[in-house]
C-alpha cells in the first residue's frame, strides 16, 4: 500500500494520479452495450430472453418464467430464520423512517402584485431499480433504491436481478416483499437495462432507473440516459478515513474500516489521512496483520496496492484540503470531536462521525441511502434519495391586474432578444 505526504514534493502529481478512473470509457464495451440495446428495442422479449438464457444460463424457456410472483416473495421472507428476519425488518424501517423526512411538498405564495406562484411536487408513475445477482447479492440495494421511490409515492416499482443458472437470494427477494417492490424479473446486464428504458411486451417502460451494476449495467445507464431519468454512473466503491492519532485510537478498527472497502472490489479506493506518523505506520502493520485470515484477502491486497493510500498531513488544515480534493464516497472522521470538522468538510457522499460510526453501518441499518456519489462526483452530487423520484413543475397564475406589470416587462426585454411574437402576445395583455 503505497505512502505519499504532503510534503512530497510530487504529491499533487501523485494524488491525481491516484484518483484517475473511468467509470465507462471502453470503445468495445460501449459498442457491445450499444448493439444489445438496439436488439432489445427490435425484438423486445425474445432477445431478453436470449441474452439471459445464454449470459446467466437461466434455464427458463419462456419471458414469462423470469417474472416472480408477490406469493414468492412472501414466501422468501418467511423462510428466513429469526436472526435475519429481525435484521432485515429493522433495516427496512430506519430506511424509511429517514426517506419520509425527505419527502418535498407542493408549495405555492401570492407576490405584492395578487400573481400566485409555486412549485408543484409530483412522484415518477414508474420507477426502474436494478439489483446486484449472483456472488454479489445485495438485500441492502433492494430497500435503498426501492423504498425511498415508495416513500416519493411512485405507483410501480420494478425491480430487475440477475438469476445465474436460476439461482435466487433469498435475502433479496425477501428485501423486495418489506419494500413493497411491485413486480420483479431475473434478468440482469444490458439488456435489463435496455428492457427498462423502451419496454417490451411483458416489461414495462420505466421513466427512470437506479441502482448499481457491473460495467456493462453502468455503460448501459449512460447510454439510455435522455430516454429515461438515471440515479448516477457509479463507480466502485471508495473510503476515506481520517485520525488524528488521538489516545482513543484504535489501529485495528482503522485497518478493518479501511479493508471493509477494499474487499469489494480489486478496483475499491481505500485512503487513510492522519497527522501522525505513527498512527500511519500502526494502520499499516494493523491492515497486513488482517489480511492474514480475511477471507477475500486477494481481492483487498490488489484494492490496496492499486488504488489504496495511507497519507500523512502536516495538520488538520491539510487534512480538510486533501478529503475536499478526493470528494470521497464514504468518509470517517474519526476523532474525538468530529463536529468541530464538519463545517469545513464541502465534498463528501456521507459523513461518518466519530470511531464508534463504521461505514459498515451506513451501509446497511443506519437510515440515509447507501446509493452515494462515486469518483469525485460527491463534489456536485447528492446520496439517492426521495428528491430524486420526485419531479417539479413551476406554478404560474397572473390575475388581470398583476399580468399587466409583468407583460410591460416581457415585452421589453423580448423586443431585446428580438423575438417580435413573444413581445406581441406579452403586449396585448396590457395594452
Amino acid at each position: 500500500m503505497r505512502q505519499l505526504s504532503t510534503q512530497d514534493t510530487d504529491f499533487e502529481q501523485q494524488l491525481a494520479t491516484l484518483l484517475a478512473f473511468e467509470t465507462v470509457n471502453d470503445a468495445n464495451l460501449l459498442k457491445t452495450v450499444d448493439d444489445i440495446i438496439a436488439q432489445v428495442r427490435l425484438d423486445g422479449d425474445s432477445i431478453v430472453l436470449a441474452l439471459t438464457q445464454k449470459f446467466d444460463q437461466h434455464p427458463a424457456t419462456s419471458i414469462h418464467e423470469l417474472e416472480l410472483s408477490k406469493d414468492s416473495l412472501a414466501e422468501a421472507f418467511a423462510t428466513l430464520d429469526d436472526e435475519a428476519k429481525t435484521a432485515l425488518t429493522t433495516a427496512t424501517t430506519r430506511v424509511k423512517d429517514f426517506h419520509q423526512r425527505q419527502v418535498q411538498e407542493t408549495w405555492q405564495y401570492e407576490d405584492e402584485l395578487g400573481n400566485r406562484l409555486g412549485q408543484k411536487v409530483t412522484p415518477l408513475d414508474r420507477v426502474g431499480i436494478y439489483v446486484p445477482g449472483g456472488l454479489a447479492s445485495y438485500p441492502s440495494s433492494v430497500l435503498m433504491n426501492a423504498i425511498p421511490a415508495k416513500v416519493a409515492g411512485v405507483k410501480e416499482v420494478i425491480m430487475v436481478v440477475p438469476a445465474p443458472k436460476g439461482v435466487l437470494n433469498q435475502l433479496v427477494l425477501a428485501a423486495a416483499h418489506l419494500a413493497e417492490v411491485d413486480r420483479v424479473f431475473t434478468i440482469g446486464g444490458a439488456q435489463a437495462v435496455a428492457a427498462l428504458a423502451y419496454g417490451t411486451e411483458t416489461i414495462p417502460q420505466v421513466d427512470k432507473i437506479t441502482g448499481p451494476g457491473n460495467k456493462f449495467v453502468a455503460a448501459a445507464k449512460r447510454a439510455v440516459f435522455g430516454q429515461v431519468g438515471i440515479d448516477m454512473i457509479a463507480g466502485p466503491s471508495e473510503v476515506l478515513v481520517y485520525a488524528e492519532g488521538e489516545a482513543d485510537d484504535r489501529a485495528d478498527w482503522l485497518a478493518m474500516d479501511l479493508l471493509s472497502q477494499a474487499e469489494h472490489d480489486r478496483v475499491a479506493q481505500a485512503i487513510f489521512v492522519t497527522t501522525c506518523p505513527k498512527q500511519l505506520a500502526a494502520v499499516a502493520i494493523e491492515i497486513e496483520k488482517a489480511l492474514n485470515n480475511l477471507p477475500k484477502a486477494d481481492i483487498a491486497r490488489d484494492s490496496l496496492k492499486h488504488r489504496g493510500a495511507l497519507v500523512l498531513v502536516k495538520d488538520r488544515s491539510e487534512g480538510m484540503a486533501v478529503i475536499n480534493r478526493v470528494a470521497p464516497e464514504h468518509l470517517e472522521l474519526s476523532v474525538n470531536d468530529p463536529d468541530a470538522l464538519l463545517n469545513d468538510i464541502r465534498h463528501a457522499g456521507a459523513i461518518f462521525m466519530g470511531r464508534h460510526t463504521p461505514e459498515a453501518i451506513g451501509d446497511y441499518c443506519a437510515g440515509p441511502n447507501h446509493v452515494l456519489p462515486t469518483s469525485g462526483t460527491a463534489r456536485f452530487s447528492s446520496p439517492l434519495g426521495v428528491y430524486d423520484f420526485q419531479k417539479k413543475s413551476s406554478i404560474i397564475y397572473c390575475s388581470e391586474s398583476g399580468s399587466k406589470p409583468l407583460a410591460k416587462t416581457a415585452d421589453i426585454l423580448a423586443q431585446r432578444e428580438d423575438l417580435d411574437a413573444h413581445a406581441r402576445s406579452a403586449r396585448y395583455r396590457y395594452q
